[in-house]
């Protein structure tokens, strides 16, 4: 297969992460964690935006209103572009303070779940996952970690994915866990892959209708696709080499965006950058803070959290 890669912005970013694609702007949205910023670029157009932010940003998500959830340092906002104003939800671990956060997503339960790094070389396993309600209910799920990364649910909601990028000196784990869509609740957890530098370290990562997780491979300049057992089904090597995360979107769902970070890791000095490609498959739809996503994919039409609050 003869994949035509795009460049969509003109610009670099340090740690580019976090591409989400949203169906109502029909852009993408995206992060800059160290800037620290979050932007959007219409890819038909290439128009851009960028929003300076108070501390590093690790990841964003789609909420109501037009909103945005976004993890910075200083705890999980809400952001709004309309006003540029955020709004303080909860801090997740405020007493950790060599932490920031990291990889985030609407899970199908509607909650954001988010984990935290150990923002220091060499990593220590103070780094955790949470699931944050939108009432601002924290719960800490996983602790333990060393880099939190590579959430993504499978097509039926009844797995969740999610990687450890350093959970060894030389490998990083991602693991699948049994999820129950509408409590949150993890059952049984499974090594889906392990994966060295050379494999290509697992960071962020996305699900296709298929049930294919797509994961990027920092290290190695590659998407890594795995079927549902774990078993890996091929790798796309990328123009860039270190990839951070992709996404589905566009109009049609079928094209990946991936975000990437700066890097010499080729030899050669690489700012971070977005760039997409066509692919023959859609991916699950991202999810939207308070509406619990069902079986088949689709979302309820009212906040599942708003109602239980107003009960």
């Amino acid at each position: 297969m003869t994949i035509s890669f795009v460049t969509l912005i003109d610009f670099g970013l340090a740690i580019g992460e976090s591409p989400v694609w949203d169906t109502t702007r029909n852009v993408l949205w995206f992060v800059d964690i160290v800037s620290p910023a979050i932007h959007w670029v219409d890819p038909k157009t290439r128009k851009s935006a960028a929003y300076a932010m108070p501390s590093a940003v690790g990841s964003l998500a789609l909420a109501q209103d037009g909103r945005l959830v976004a993890a910075l340092r200083s705890g999980i906002h809400l952001f709004d572009p309309a006003r540029e104003t955020l709004d303080l939800l909860v801090h997740p671990e405020p007493d950790r303070t060599t932490n920031r956060l990291n990889d985030g997503r609407i899970g199908p339960d509607g909650c954001f779940w988010v984990g935290s790094m150990h923002d220091a070389i060499p990593r220590a396993a103070s780094g955790a996952l949470y699931r944050i309600t939108p009432t601002g209910s924290c719960e800490r799920v996983i602790d333990g970690l060393k880099v939190s990364n590579g959430l993504a649910w499978s097509p039926d909601a009844r797995t969740m994915y999610h990687a450890d990028s350093r959970a060894s000196s030389h490998s990083g784990e991602i693991r699948a866990f049994d999820f129950d869509a509408r409590s949150g609740h993890l059952g049984r957890a499974r090594s889906f892959a392990v994966l060295t530098e050379k494999d290509g370290l697992p960071d962020g990562a996305a699900v296709d209708v298929n049930g294919l997780y797509w994961s990027a491979g920092v290290t190695a300049g590659c998407i890594n696709r795995f079927a549902p057992d774990g078993a890996l089904v091929d790798s796309i090597t990328l123009p860039v080499s270190a990839p951070t995360m992709p996404c589905f979107g566009g109009l049609d769902g079928k094209t990946v965006f991936v975000t990437s970070l700066a890097t010499d890791r080729s030899g050669r000095a690489e700012t971070g950058t977005v760039i997409s490609f066509r692919t023959d498959t859609t991916g699950v739809s991202e999810g939207v803070f308070g509406i619990l996503r069902d079986d088949a994919g689709s979302c309820e039409s009212e906040p599942r959290f708003v109602r239980e609050a107003e009960q």
